[in-house]
């Protein structure tokens, strides 16, 4: 395994926080459009499913075919994706090859909790874009959560001992209070509220407010579900590292 500090993993962090905020404020343009994620709502030939599932299953099985999914740091919400057309690429060893996934979790919180959150209520017919605007997002977050298995991978080369007795305790609440920096996280949370307010505003326009977005919810969403999924992820990549 290669070595690797958090320091390393900084600027991909930075960006990530970015494609997050920047997805989130493109959905925010439309109205939360329930039908989408009711399956059969919409009628699809030969898919049982919503619209919203369609269209990401079917940007997925495009995706699987240009190599997205051999990507370490990339995890598909379905299965079942075709193979390739390009040849394989060699990644460097990182982290461990795990079938760690939590996407059924993020989307299922995607469109419960963050989806009303950030958008409007109502059906304003924009089914397409929506639904468009959905994929980006599923795939921003999902990208930020299992990027706590680089994240857990950093901290169980600085601290192999010590975690090392806690998962042969079995001690998952003692993983959980080691890996968890209040500054740190409390640092995020304010730099992602300020984000959110400046990208989401007119720059041109010093009095304009926040735009479609409520940067509060864009905190909001980092302190109930990112950042709790995120370290999910690493707590089950820790219980992993570990035994290898």
């Amino acid at each position: 395994m290669e070595s690797l500090k958090l320091a390393d993993l900084r600027s991909a962090l930075i960006r990530q926080e970015e494609t997050i905020i920047f997805s989130m404020i493109e959905r925010a343009q439309f109205c939360h459009n329930p039908p989408i994620y009711e399956p059969g709502a919409i009628a699809i030939p030969d898919f049982d499913g919503s619209f919203s599932d369609y269209l990401l299953q079917q940007t997925e099985h495009i995706h699987a075919r240009v190599r997205r999914y051999t990507s370490p740091d990339e995890h598909a919400f379905f299965g079942d994706l075709p193979e390739p057309i390009l040849p394989s690429l060699a990644y460097p060893a990182r982290i461990l090859d795990t079938d760690i996934n939590v996407n059924d979790r993020i989307r299922q919180i995607y469109r419960a909790n963050i989806l009303p959150a950030i958008c409007p209520p109502g059906d304003d017919g924009h089914y397409g874009s929506s639904a468009t605007c959905d994929v980006a997002c599923l795939q921003a977050l999902s990208k930020r959560i299992h990027y706590g298995k680089y994240v857990a991978e950093c901290k169980y080369q600085a601290e192999t001992g010590p975690y090392t007795e806690l998962v042969v305790a079995d001690d998952r609440a003692g993983i959980l209070d080691r890996l968890t920096k209040p500054e740190v996280e409390d640092a995020v949370l304010e730099r992602v509220r300020h984000k959110a307010a400046a990208y989401g505003r007119d720059i041109s326009d010093e009095s304009a407010g926040g735009g479609d977005l409520d940067p509060t919810a864009i905190q909001t969403m980092y302190r109930d579900y990112i950042i709790p999924l995120t370290k999910d992820v690493e707590i089950d990549y820790l219980m992993l590292r570990a035994h290898t």
